[in-house]
């Protein structure tokens, strides 16, 4: 296993190049960089969203029960969302030229093996796997977006990147439902399979670490763009305490964005996870149809995340007063899903493409305030500290509702998830005037490790 270690720690420093190739060369990197990060977090979804789409016909052809397959869902959401957290420590500490890649690998072979079983139990700790091994997706992406892209340019290149997941999940909707009609439920694990391998040779061509690790200086000295507070020298890697203690759990502002996450993400995933079924059961929409709905959740994002993220720059950084005016049109589509017209499902459908249109941005500007209030440094962990509570989020929703809606109705269910959309506005309401103007370093001890270093120097 050491020379999986050594794989994957970051690339070393390396001589900086002459500034006029330098000044050439740091357009070009950013753009690779940017691209394919973009192209392998779409690739991700192909391998985490395919199962809601199928889940109604997997469910019966090897009679599962909705309480069942949303233990599935829930035992995925939960190892994701402390892999978050894990991975996310120690892709900090990793070159994401290798650890995406690794990533796609081991979730592909959990789709083969998911799809080529029969057993409940079987099935239950393969998808957990592939919710562990899902987390290495995001991180590597954060750390290389944090280091090519300095703070003022943040909201809206994290949110041209964002869209990946739209484009990724929108595709997979489509994706899985038709080959689903061609070749059968199990296909919907192979196909996306075999995208996922071919994407992780495409990620070892192209994906590089920091700038340093290819001659090039901090992004912060190439745009002279420094957050307050920041040290021009602060390059050096981070040690696990000293992320985790000083820089996550003594910072007061990434809890509440966290408490936070927690409902926003219910209200992301309750359609995307039980959306498919749903209309299914109550609308009587085809499987095509069902396909349709999760496309219209995706792709319905792309414009409103590029927006507000570019918006959340021009004001300064307010992302939250944003994301509480973003998650109140989600809360009236839910309610109009609930008690709208009966039968109309064109209806449902638009109110899907209006949940995504608002909901996704909530969820990307809640993540680049995370990295607003901390260092480059910890992008991953600060992150998966986010994404935790998010996935314990989409673990309650993933269990809840299938629950709810078996035991008593569809409605009730529902009704659960407005609950949630409501608790969420209410804790967004407290980053309604927060901007990176109100960060500040966590903890005295890494003031007082800064003192000791500086006095060492």
């Amino acid at each position: 296993m050491n020379w999986i270690a050594r794989l994957l720690r970051p690339a070393p420093h390396i001589p900086l190049l002459p500034r006029g190739q330098a000044q050439r060369l740091y357009p070009k990197m950013r753009w690779q960089i940017l691209e394919s990060t973009f192209i392998g977090y779409a690739t991700f979804y192909f391998v985490r969203n395919n199962l809601p789409v199928v889940s109604r016909e997997m469910g019966q052809a090897l009679h599962y029960s909705m309480e069942q397959v949303g233990n599935i869902l829930a035992a995925t959401a939960i190892s994701y969302g402390i892999g978050k957290l894990f991975m996310g420590m120690w892709s900090d500490r990793s070159n994401p030229r290798y650890f995406m890649p690794l990533g796609l690998v081991l979730t592909a072979i959990c789709n083969f093996a998911f799809g080529a079983v029969s057993s409940y139990h079987v099935q239950l700790a393969l998808w957990a796997l592939n919710g562990l091994v899902q987390s290495m997706g995001w991180a590597p992406c954060g750390r290389s977006l944090g280091h090519w892209y300095s703070v003022s340019e943040r909201g809206t290149m994290f949110a041209f990147w964002n869209v990946a997941q739209n484009v990724g999940g929108g595709l997979t909707g489509l994706l899985v439902a038709y080959s689903t009609i061609l070749l059968g439920w199990r296909s919907a694990f192979y196909v996306p399979g075999v995208l996922a391998i071919l994407c992780a040779v495409y990620l070892l061509i192209r994906l590089r670490d920091t700038p340093q690790s290819v001659g090039l200086p901090p992004i912060e000295e190439w745009r002279n763009d420094y957050p307050a507070g920041a040290r021009k020298d602060g390059e050096q890697e981070l040690g696990t305490r000293d992320l985790l203690v000083n820089y996550i759990f003594k910072n007061g502002y990434l809890w509440l964005f966290a408490f936070a996450n927690f409902f926003v993400y219910i209200a992301r995933y309750a359609m995307l996870d039980w959306g498919p079924t749903y209309l299914k059961e109550v609308k009587h929409a085809s499987i095509g149809q069902g396909g349709v709905s999760t496309a219209a959740l995706e792709f319905s994002a792309i414009f409103s995340t590029i927006l507000m993220g570019w918006l959340s720059d021009k004001l300064g950084g307010r992302r939250g007063m944003i994301s509480v005016l973003c998650m109140i049109p989600v809360l009236l589509s839910y309610l109009g899903i609930i008690y709208g017209p009966a039968g109309k499902l064109w209806i449902s459908l638009g109110l899907f493409g209006v949940i995504g249109f608002f909901v996704y941005p909530a969820v990307l500007l809640l993540v680049v305030s995370a990295l607003d209030f901390t260092s480059k440094k910890a992008v991953g962990t600060a992150a998966g500290f986010l994404g935790l509570f998010g996935y314990l989020g989409r673990t309650v929703e993933g269990e809840g509702i299938g629950i709810l809606a078996q035991r008593y109705s569809w409605n009730v269910a529902l009704d659960a998830v407005v609950v949630a959309v409501v608790l969420g506005i209410v804790l967004l309401l407290f980053t309604w005037r927060l901007t990176p103007h109100h960060a500040r370093p966590a903890g005295a001890d890494r003031v007082r490790a800064e003192r000791r270093e500086e006095r060492a120097a």
